[in-house]
């Protein structure tokens, strides 16, 4: 059984047992709760009613968070040629071709996101197991493999962000800072769970989301109504 820091436990003092709380209420109980040295995450968890081993019952998406993530990215850029001054001057911290999916074949991986254009997709998908786990490859889906380079490093600027369950049917996605105010966590999380419930497969029948949890970095999950 995994032992509990004093830190949980005096904030799990705050979660009645059996109760389930709403958005606005779990978040000024994350409010209350033991505050570590950092700036934490605010995090939310799904379990999902799908199939995960079914193509057809896969959840993905992307969604702009109202307020932005509440920290610097890291916006890493795999383009050649004239595409390689418009990420520069579109505001990419590290751009580059064959000589950069090197060095992250390497170990480089000092970086929070990944754009590439599709002419490089053949080279990067040798990334594909340094990349994947970590859910930095690039898609179409996402937005993050397109020839639009600035439009995608604005669109991460601003806070977009991308979904997709996990193989045991959950998403787990950190939605903002707890140093944030709690209008704009509410505003953030509220628009995440909304996207998930948008992305329902077609193929789901009865209720889409099982559960959901809020929580901060170091504390307790708190069940939401849903």
């Amino acid at each position: 059984m995994k032992k509990r820091s004093k830190r949980y436990k005096e904030s799990l003092k705050y979660v009645e047992k059996g109760r389930f709380y709403s958005l606005e209420e779990a978040i000024g109980l994350l409010k209350k709760m033991q505050i570590p040295k950092f700036d934490a995450s605010v995090d939310l968890h799904f379990s999902l009613n799908i199939d995960p081993k079914k193509s057809d019952q896969q959840v993905r998406g992307t969604v702009v968070l109202p307020h932005g993530r509440g920290k610097k990215i890291r916006i890493l850029v795999f383009c050649k040629g004239e595409a390689e001054n418009e990420a520069r001057q579109a505001g990419a911290d590290i751009v580059g071709g064959e000589e950069l999916i090197n060095k992250v074949m390497q170990g480089f991986l000092d970086f929070d996101c990944v754009i590439a254009t599709p002419e490089m997709m053949k080279e990067i998908s040798k990334l594909g197991k340094i990349l994947g786990p970590r859910g930095l490859m690039p898609t179409p889906k996402a937005g993050t493999l397109t020839n639009e380079v600035k439009k995608a490093i604005e669109e991460l600027r601003k806070g977009k962000i991308e979904f997709k369950n996990d193989k045991q049917g959950g998403i787990h996605i950190s939605v903002a800072k707890l140093s944030f105010d709690q209008k704009k966590i509410f505003e953030n999380a509220s628009k995440v769970i909304e996207a998930i419930n948008e992305a329902k497969p077609p193929s789901v029948k009865g209720k889409f989301i099982k559960t959901i949890y809020i929580s901060s970095t170091m504390n307790p999950g708190i069940p939401l109504q849903c």
